[in-house]
This record gives C-alpha cells, structure tokens and sequence, in this order.
C-alpha cells in the first residue's frame, strides 16, 4: 500500500472557478494510494466554500474509498498559515501536501514526489510552470536537492508552498509570520536545515500568477522580509542572498514612495553584491521612471518576481 495523503488547500472563497479546478487537479492524480483534502476556508463561510467545491470532479471520485473531502474552518489564527495548520492538524494521514487555490497540480505529480521520497528524505518540492497570461514559462531549480545553502542563496521560486509534500508530524507552517508573508520560504528553509529537499525537477504544478491576494501590498511584504531576516540572521551572511533581500526591500519602498528609506535600502544592496539588479530597478522606481506594477507585469511575463 502506498503512503496515505492529505491534502491541504486554505482558500479566502473568493475564487470559486480556480478553487473547483484546483481541486479536480488534486483528485484526478493518477496515485494508488489513500487520498483526502480538506479545504480550509480563511475568514469566510465553510458552508459557500462547500458549495464551490461541490461537484468539482465526479462522485465517484469524492466519495470513494480512496478519497475524501472536507471543508473546515480556520480554526487557529486567521490568515495562510493558520489555515495551513488548522488542515495539517485535520490529517491522519502518512504524508502532508500543500496547494493554494489557484495553482492547478499537472498530471504525475503526487506520484513522482512520493517515489522521490523513498530515499528516506523528509520534504519534496518539484519544478513549477508559471502561468501569466497567456504565457506559461517553465522554472526549473537544476538539481534534484535543494539544501539550506541554497534556500539561503535564493528564495528558489520553484520551491513554491503548491509543490510542497512532507512527512506529517515534524513541520507546522509559522502562525507569527505577518500577514502570512513568507510562511512557505520559512517552511521550506526549516525543513531543508533537518535535512535536504529532494527535488523533482520537472513543471509538475502550475502556478497562475495575477490573482494573488499579496500582489501590491508593499508593507506586508517588508514586514516579511523583516521577519525573515530575524528569524534566519543567515540570511544576511551570504552576500548573494543578503543584495537580493535588500533590494527587494528597496523596490517595495520605493513603491511605497518612500524614496529615502528605498535610496537606503539600495545602497545597502550595492554594498552587499555591486551586480545586484534589484536595487537599480527600485531606484528607478523611486525616481518614477516607472512603476512598481509596471515592473512586475514585465518580470511576470517571463515567469520571474522582483
């Protein structure tokens, strides 16, 4: 018998279309063994969240004996990572996988993590398709293990909280992360400290960037980034890592309009790592020769963030 799966899928009940297709995604995974999801509704009303994912796939699928539904309430603290939790702690199952309501699994994908996993690793990720627009573009990590070093050096946007199974029992995503910013990089950066990521480098889940509920909220992400770096002060130890935190706090400054705070943040950046591009891009920004939204419309339709 193949391991038992619980999935995980915390939803705001303000996407019904993509909500039915990340669902029918999940339960039409060609995998043998024992799967269920219970879909967490964040400050909305469990009974209309049912609603829209009823009659997402055939009833056969739902109900049958290896597949179960369940839509619950956020019961811990109200945002992403207490509705992670609040399904983590749902699950009876062998293993724990994530997925966010608008991001749709491709067809293999529980199945070749599963089977990654056997090596006696803990935490699997796989590649990622970005979808924007009419543009789907590949993101690929290039290796099959992603450690701590990595997840140090680089956000990894591949390593994406919609990739992420797991073993039940050791990991609970952080419920003081601010407006959930950053739950999933911090996650993933605990789990790869206990041991590697085995990594599945393959576009097995596509992401549809443009309906984020985080697009645009500068003061969030900084809080984010903030509290990452008091949480991990590795990541201000390795100059790569460190330029592109920094310039990403420069660039969400500078959208803000705070040109003083983004001008300090920049040069921070440049002292850090001198090729940087992210702190150029938020000066201009700040100088207003283009905006914020601009430059990420632009970044997003290469499959790329600031």
């Amino acid at each position: 018998m193949r391991p038992s799966v619980g999935v995980v899928i915390p939803t705001r009940g303000n996407r019904p279309e993509q909500l039915r297709a990340a669902v029918r995604a999940i339960l039409t995974q060609d995998y043998p063994g024992p799967l269920s999801l219970v879909v967490v509704a964040d400050e909305g009303d469990p009974a209309v969240v049912a609603d829209q994912v009823a009659g997402a796939v055939a009833p056969s699928c739902v109900t049958g004996a290896r597949h179960h539904v369940r839509v619950l309430p956020n019961s811990l603290t109200p945002g992403l990572p207490g509705a992670r939790n609040t399904g983590i702690a749902a699950c009876d199952t062998d293993l724990v996988a994530f997925c966010d309501d608008d991001d749709l699994w491709l067809p293999g994908k529980l199945d070749a993590q599963e089977y990654a996993l056997r090596g006696g690793a803990e935490f699997a990720s796989c590649g990622i398709e970005v979808e924007y627009g009419r543009r789907r573009t590949p993101r690929l990590a290039g290796t099959e293990t992603v450690t701590a070093a990595d997840l140090t050096r680089s956000r990894m946007v591949m390593v994406h909280s919609s990739t992420f199974l797991f073993r039940r029992g050791e990991l609970w995503a952080d419920e003081s992360a601010p407006a959930g910013q950053n739950e999933d990089w911090d996650l993933a950066l605990r789990a790869a400290k206990r041991r590697p990521i085995v990594n599945v480098d393959r576009p097995l889940v596509r992401i549809r960037w443009g309906n984020s509920y985080y697009v645009g909220r500068w003061a969030e992400r900084i809080a984010g980034l903030e509290w990452m770096l008091a949480r991990h002060p590795e990541l201000a130890v390795d100059p790569r890592g460190a330029a592109r935190i920094y310039g990403q706090l420069a660039f969400h400054h500078a959208a803000l309009g705070r040109r003083r705070q983004a001008g300090r943040w920049a040069m921070r950046t440049f002292g850090a790592r001198v090729a940087e591009p992210r702190a150029p891009i938020a000066l201009a920004v700040a100088a207003g020769l283009i905006s914020a939204p601009a430059v990420l419309a632009l970044l997003h339709g290469r499959g790329h963030g600031i």
